[in-house]
Protein backbone atom coordinates (compact mmCIF):
# COMPACT_ATOMS: atom_id res chain seq x y z
CA UNK A 1 0.00 0.00 0.00
CA UNK A 2 1.27 3.47 -0.91
CA UNK A 3 2.11 5.95 1.84
CA UNK A 4 0.68 9.43 1.32
CA UNK A 5 1.36 12.74 3.04
CA UNK A 6 -1.90 14.27 4.29
CA UNK A 7 -3.19 16.72 6.89
CA UNK A 8 -3.26 15.14 10.35
CA UNK A 9 -6.81 14.30 11.41
CA UNK A 10 -7.70 15.31 14.97
CA UNK A 11 -9.30 11.94 15.57
CA UNK A 12 -5.83 10.40 15.10
CA UNK A 13 -4.24 12.33 17.97
CA UNK A 14 -4.74 9.33 20.26
CA UNK A 15 -2.84 7.11 17.80
CA UNK A 16 0.06 9.56 17.70
CA UNK A 17 0.18 9.41 21.49
CA UNK A 18 0.48 5.62 21.38
CA UNK A 19 3.26 5.84 18.78
CA UNK A 20 5.16 8.14 21.14
CA UNK A 21 4.69 5.87 24.14
CA UNK A 22 5.91 2.84 22.19
CA UNK A 23 8.70 4.43 20.15
CA UNK A 24 10.19 6.51 22.96
CA UNK A 25 9.91 3.75 25.56
CA UNK A 26 8.08 5.79 28.17
CA UNK A 27 7.47 2.52 30.01
CA UNK A 28 11.13 2.67 31.07
CA UNK A 29 10.15 5.46 33.45
CA UNK A 30 6.52 4.69 34.32
CA UNK A 31 5.22 1.29 35.37
CA UNK A 32 1.65 2.42 36.00
CA UNK A 33 -0.43 2.11 32.76
CA UNK A 34 -2.72 4.98 33.77
CA UNK A 35 0.19 7.35 34.43
CA UNK A 36 1.82 6.17 31.20
CA UNK A 37 -1.21 7.28 29.20
CA UNK A 38 -1.38 10.60 31.04
CA UNK A 39 2.30 11.27 30.32
CA UNK A 40 1.94 10.30 26.66
CA UNK A 41 -0.96 12.75 26.29
CA UNK A 42 1.03 15.48 28.05
CA UNK A 43 4.04 14.95 25.77
CA UNK A 44 1.89 15.09 22.63
CA UNK A 45 -0.04 18.20 23.69
CA UNK A 46 3.20 19.96 24.66
CA UNK A 47 4.90 19.35 21.32
CA UNK A 48 1.76 19.92 19.23
CA UNK A 49 1.28 23.34 20.84
CA UNK A 50 4.77 24.34 19.63
CA UNK A 51 4.48 23.01 16.08
CA UNK A 52 4.48 25.24 13.01
CA UNK A 53 4.80 22.24 10.69
CA UNK A 54 2.56 19.19 11.24
CA UNK A 55 3.27 16.44 8.71
CA UNK A 56 1.33 13.17 8.75
CA UNK A 57 1.80 10.02 6.69
CA UNK A 58 -1.13 7.69 5.98
CA UNK A 59 -1.32 4.14 4.67
CA UNK A 60 -4.82 4.32 3.25
CA UNK A 61 -6.91 5.47 6.21
CA UNK A 62 -4.36 4.29 8.79
CA UNK A 63 -2.05 6.84 10.40
CA UNK A 64 1.50 5.69 9.65
CA UNK A 65 3.57 8.43 11.25
CA UNK A 66 3.78 12.06 12.36
CA UNK A 67 6.47 14.74 12.34
CA UNK A 68 6.18 18.04 14.22
CA UNK A 69 8.64 20.90 13.78
CA UNK A 70 8.86 24.42 15.14
CA UNK A 71 10.31 26.94 12.66
CA UNK A 72 11.18 30.51 13.53
CA UNK A 73 8.75 33.05 12.10
CA UNK A 74 6.04 30.53 11.20
CA UNK A 75 2.59 30.50 12.85
CA UNK A 76 1.55 27.73 15.24
CA UNK A 77 -0.74 25.12 13.71
CA UNK A 78 -2.78 24.20 16.78
CA UNK A 79 -3.89 26.32 19.71
CA UNK A 80 -6.16 24.99 22.45
CA UNK A 81 -6.89 26.39 25.90
CA UNK A 82 -7.77 22.90 27.17
CA UNK A 83 -4.48 21.41 25.96
CA UNK A 84 -2.52 24.31 27.45
CA UNK A 85 -4.22 23.81 30.82
CA UNK A 86 -3.57 20.06 30.68
CA UNK A 87 0.15 20.65 30.03
CA UNK A 88 0.43 23.16 32.89
CA UNK A 89 -1.41 20.88 35.31
CA UNK A 90 0.73 17.89 34.39
CA UNK A 91 3.92 19.92 34.76
CA UNK A 92 2.77 21.03 38.21
CA UNK A 93 2.22 17.40 39.27
CA UNK A 94 5.51 16.32 37.68
CA UNK A 95 7.47 19.04 39.44
CA UNK A 96 5.77 18.17 42.72
CA UNK A 97 6.35 14.41 42.72
CA UNK A 98 9.20 13.91 40.21
CA UNK A 99 11.05 17.20 40.53
CA UNK A 100 14.54 15.67 40.62
CA UNK A 101 14.09 13.51 37.51
CA UNK A 102 12.29 16.18 35.50
CA UNK A 103 14.93 18.72 36.47
CA UNK A 104 17.80 16.38 35.64
CA UNK A 105 16.59 15.76 32.09
CA UNK A 106 15.61 19.37 31.44
CA UNK A 107 18.94 20.64 32.77
CA UNK A 108 20.91 18.24 30.56
CA UNK A 109 19.04 19.19 27.38
CA UNK A 110 19.34 22.89 28.20
CA UNK A 111 23.10 22.59 28.72
CA UNK A 112 23.47 20.83 25.38
CA UNK A 113 21.35 23.43 23.61
CA UNK A 114 23.14 26.38 25.21
CA UNK A 115 26.50 25.02 24.09
CA UNK A 116 25.18 24.48 20.55
CA UNK A 117 23.62 27.95 20.32
CA UNK A 118 26.90 29.56 21.35
CA UNK A 119 28.23 28.94 17.85
CA UNK A 120 25.15 28.14 15.72
CA UNK A 121 22.00 29.98 14.65
CA UNK A 122 19.45 27.31 13.71
CA UNK A 123 16.11 28.10 12.07
CA UNK A 124 14.09 25.68 14.15
CA UNK A 125 13.68 22.36 15.87
CA UNK A 126 12.15 18.97 15.09
CA UNK A 127 10.11 18.41 18.23
CA UNK A 128 8.38 15.09 17.47
CA UNK A 129 8.85 12.18 15.08
CA UNK A 130 7.13 8.84 15.57
CA UNK A 131 5.94 6.03 13.33
CA UNK A 132 3.25 3.39 13.56
CA UNK A 133 5.04 0.17 14.64
CA UNK A 134 2.43 -1.86 12.75
CA UNK A 135 3.48 -0.33 9.40
CA UNK A 136 6.88 -1.94 8.88
CA UNK A 137 9.43 -1.64 6.10
CA UNK A 138 7.85 1.45 4.53
CA UNK A 139 10.45 4.07 5.50
CA UNK A 140 7.87 6.28 7.22
CA UNK A 141 10.42 8.37 9.10
CA UNK A 142 12.48 8.99 5.96
CA UNK A 143 9.36 9.98 4.03
CA UNK A 144 8.34 12.47 6.72
CA UNK A 145 11.82 13.99 6.84
CA UNK A 146 11.87 14.26 3.05
CA UNK A 147 8.59 16.18 3.11
CA UNK A 148 9.93 18.53 5.79
CA UNK A 149 13.05 19.04 3.68
CA UNK A 150 10.92 19.87 0.64
CA UNK A 151 9.03 22.50 2.64
CA UNK A 152 12.01 23.94 4.50
CA UNK A 153 14.94 23.33 2.16
CA UNK A 154 18.11 25.10 3.27
CA UNK A 155 16.94 25.59 6.87
CA UNK A 156 19.11 24.36 9.74
CA UNK A 157 17.26 22.39 12.39
CA UNK A 158 18.24 20.66 15.61
CA UNK A 159 16.56 17.98 17.67
CA UNK A 160 16.83 16.47 21.12
CA UNK A 161 16.72 12.72 21.63
CA UNK A 162 18.30 10.09 23.88
CA UNK A 163 19.48 6.50 23.72
CA UNK A 164 16.03 5.22 24.74
CA UNK A 165 15.01 6.12 21.18
CA UNK A 166 16.27 4.92 17.79
CA UNK A 167 18.82 7.70 17.55
CA UNK A 168 21.02 6.09 14.81
CA UNK A 169 18.08 6.74 12.46
CA UNK A 170 19.11 10.39 12.38
CA UNK A 171 22.77 9.62 11.78
CA UNK A 172 21.82 7.52 8.76
CA UNK A 173 19.95 10.51 7.37
CA UNK A 174 22.69 13.09 7.55
CA UNK A 175 22.20 14.55 11.02
CA UNK A 176 25.35 15.38 12.97
CA UNK A 177 25.63 14.68 16.68
CA UNK A 178 26.63 18.02 18.18
CA UNK A 179 26.31 17.18 21.87
CA UNK A 180 25.77 14.40 24.40
CA UNK A 181 25.45 14.11 28.16
CA UNK A 182 25.02 11.11 30.48
CA UNK A 183 22.39 11.37 33.20
CA UNK A 184 20.53 9.08 35.59
CA UNK A 185 16.78 9.44 36.00
CA UNK A 186 15.45 8.53 39.44
CA UNK A 187 11.79 7.51 39.35
CA UNK A 188 10.90 6.47 42.88
CA UNK A 189 12.95 3.34 43.52
CA UNK A 190 13.88 2.99 39.86
CA UNK A 191 17.09 4.40 38.37
CA UNK A 192 17.27 4.77 34.59
CA UNK A 193 20.63 5.75 33.04
CA UNK A 194 20.27 7.76 29.84
CA UNK A 195 22.48 9.52 27.32
CA UNK A 196 20.90 12.78 26.19
CA UNK A 197 21.79 13.63 22.58
CA UNK A 198 21.58 16.71 20.38
CA UNK A 199 21.62 16.51 16.57
CA UNK A 200 21.65 19.13 13.82
CA UNK A 201 21.31 19.26 10.05
CA UNK A 202 20.93 21.79 7.26
CA UNK A 203 18.06 20.41 5.19
CA UNK A 204 19.00 19.68 1.60
CA UNK A 205 22.71 19.57 2.36
CA UNK A 206 24.42 16.34 1.15
CA UNK A 207 25.65 13.99 3.87
CA UNK A 208 29.32 14.54 4.66
CA UNK A 209 29.82 10.90 5.52
CA UNK A 210 27.92 7.66 5.88
CA UNK A 211 26.89 6.39 9.28
CA UNK A 212 28.75 3.45 10.70
CA UNK A 213 27.47 0.13 9.26
CA UNK A 214 27.36 -1.23 12.80
CA UNK A 215 24.50 1.17 13.57
CA UNK A 216 21.40 -0.52 12.22
CA UNK A 217 18.29 1.24 13.53
CA UNK A 218 14.84 -0.13 12.86
CA UNK A 219 13.35 1.81 9.97
CA UNK A 220 10.99 4.43 11.34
Amino acid sequence: MDIQIKALRKRDFSKAIQFAITGMHFEWYLDNPFLLQLYGRYFWYLELSRATQVIAAYAGEELAGVLLAELEGEPKKYRSLWKTLYVKLFEFVQNTFYQDSAGTYASATQQLLSSYLASHRPDGEIVFLAANPAVKGKGIGSLLLSELERRENGKTLFLHTDDACTYPFYEHRGFTRVGEKDICMEMGQKQVPLKCLLYSKTLGKPCASKASPTASPSEL
